[in-house]
C-alpha cells in the first residue's frame, strides 16, 4: 500500500518477521546501505553510534548523481514501534512498526518520506523527489524483508 501527497510519501508492507527484529535493523545505521532501495545510501561514516537512539546523530556517504555526505539526527524514537531521523534538508525518514492484523503473521512496516516542514519543498517537487522516493521506498521494504528472511529471523 502506498500513500502520496505533495510532501508526504508513505509505503506499507506486511513483513513476516517480529517487529523488534525489524526495528533492530533500522536502529543499526550500518545496515542502511543493505536495505536502501534507492541506490543512494553507500556507507556509514565513521564516528557515529552503532545503535540509534533519540538525539543520536549519524552520517552516511551518499550518491545521487554526485557523491556527497549527509548528517542525520534521530528525532522520533519509540522502540520497537517508531524511528525517524531528520536529514540536513529538514525532511524526515520515518519507519513505523505495528502488529499484523488478526490472522496475519508478521509486522506491518510503514516507511515515510516527510517533507512537509522543509523550506525548499517546491524544488523537491520539481525534481520529482516524491515519485522517485516512492519507488525507492517500495524497494527498501522489499530488501528489508529479504534481509531479515536471509538471517532466519
Amino acid at each position: 500500500m502506498t500513500t502520496n501527497s505533495r510532501y508526504l510519501v508513505s509505503v506499507t508492507k506486511l513483513i513476516p518477521a517480529d517487529r523488534q527484529q525489524l526495528f533492530d535493523v533500522l536502529a543499526d545505521p550500518a545496515q542502511h546501505p543493505l536495505i536502501d532501495g534507492s541506490g543512494s545510501v553507500k556507507a556509514l561514516r565513521p564516528g557515529g553510534p552503532s545503535r540509534l537512539s533519540l538525539g543520536a546523530t549519524f552520517s552516511m556517504d551518499m550518491k545521487l548523481g554526485a557523491d556527497y555526505r549527509v548528517r542525520n539526527t534521530v528525532v522520533e524514537f519509540d522502540e520497537p514501534a517508531l524511528i525517524a531521523w531528520r536529514h540536513f534538508n529538514g525532511h524526515l525518514w520515518r519507519y513505523r512498526f505495528t502488529e499484523a492484523p488478526h490472522g496475519a503473521v508478521g509486522t506491518v512496516v510503514t516507511e515515510e518520506w516527510d517533507a512537509r516542514g522543509v523550506w525548499n519543498r517546491l524544488a523537491l517537487l520539481l525534481l520529482r523527489f516524491p515519485q522517485r522516493n516512492r519507488a525507492g521506498m517500495i524497494a527498501t521494504l522489499d530488501r528489508l524483508a529479504e534481509l531479515v528472511a536471509s538471517r532466519g529471523q
